[in-house]
């Protein structure tokens, strides 16, 4: 089993930035591919970005293409999703996931194990 931990999340104005971390227990972090999604109010979960088990390949949606950048540090069993230039729309609960499989998907249901989230609000 393993926990993913989002923190980081917070109030920031339009056009800062905000660095989340999600930290994984288990010996198999290293393994797994991570990825982050946001939830707004009244929307679907969707996918935000994700990044493969080595860290050599990373994906984004449009949405957020050249704001936010993902990476991991397998040694502290942590992804981080930076993100810079942000607007109102990217305001959600920002949610965690890793895969087994080492592979990231842009769907929900390919992803084992999520956390519970950690809310980004950004103010206009």
């Amino acid at each position: 089993q393993v926990q993913l931990v989002e923190s980081g999340g917070g109030l920031v104005q339009a056009g800062g930035s905000l660095r989340l971390s999600c930290a994984a227990s288990g010996r198999t972090f290293s393994s797994y591919a991570m990825g982050w999604f946001r939830q707004a109010p009244g929307k679907e979960r969707e996918f935000v970005g994700g990044i493969s088990w080595s860290g050599g390949a990373t994906y984004y949606a449009d949405s957020v293409k050249g704001r936010f950048t993902i990476s991991r540090d397998n040694a502290k069993n942590t992804v981080y999703l930076q993100m810079n230039s942000l607007k109102s729309e990217d305001t959600a609960v920002y949610y965690c996931a890793a895969a087994r499989s080492g592979t990231y998907y842009t769907g929900l249901t390919r992803w084992d194990y999520w956390g519970q989230g950690t809310q980004v609000t950004v103010s206009s």
